[in-house]
């Protein structure tokens, strides 16, 4: 028996919001667009998400008010985050810091004010100037010895996003 797609029996915040967030590849696809990446295809390269998955989550995103698709260059459609989306970083953020300390394997991104130039701590909060910076003044980028691949990496190209992310840059920035 399938589980149901909808939490209609539950009167709670969390099950309505888990009804628009809460697919698999939902929060990635969140995820990146708030690292900047605004094409489909750059979104379906990153994550290596079936494109009929990411097409339905894109298209309930757009409906629910997360995303907004707007024309781009040339057929392309291009998808950004309404202010609703943009309200979605404490919770990406608390998923982020909860992973890296119970689950994290790989290496963890770091995270900038970049009004100030400090790390954010675990809490979203500015290690120095004790703020909790808006999306747009935050800087990601890998731990500095962590940039250069090794020797023995996959020859494989990184992709368009993966190789932005490589180097130091501002979310919600176009990539």
């Amino acid at each position: 028996m399938p589980l149901p797609k909808d939490y209609s029996g539950q009167n709670c915040a969390i099950a309505r919001s888990l009804e628009v967030v809460g697919e698999r590849w939902t929060l990635l696809i969140v995820r990146d667009l708030f690292y900047g990446v605004r094409h489909y295809n750059d979104l379906r390269r990153h994550l290596a998400i079936p494109p009929a998955v990411l097409r339905d989550r894109l298209n309930h995103l757009v409906e629910e008010g997360v995303v907004q698709r707007t024309a781009g260059p040339g057929a392309y459609h291009q998808y950004t985050l309404t202010k609703a989306g943009v309200d979605l970083w404490p919770v990406v953020w608390s998923l982020l810091a909860w992973g890296e300390r119970h689950r994290s394997s790989g290496t963890k991104r770091i995270f900038i004010h970049a009004l100030c130039g400090r790390p954010l701590h675990r809490t979203g909060q500015c290690s120095t100037c004790q703020t909790f910076p808006a999306v747009k003044d935050i800087i990601t980028q890998l731990p500095p010895r962590s940039v250069k691949r090794p020797p023995d990496a996959d020859d494989a190209p990184l992709d368009k996003v993966a190789a932005t992310l490589r180097e130091p840059h501002r979310l919600l920035s176009p990539i």
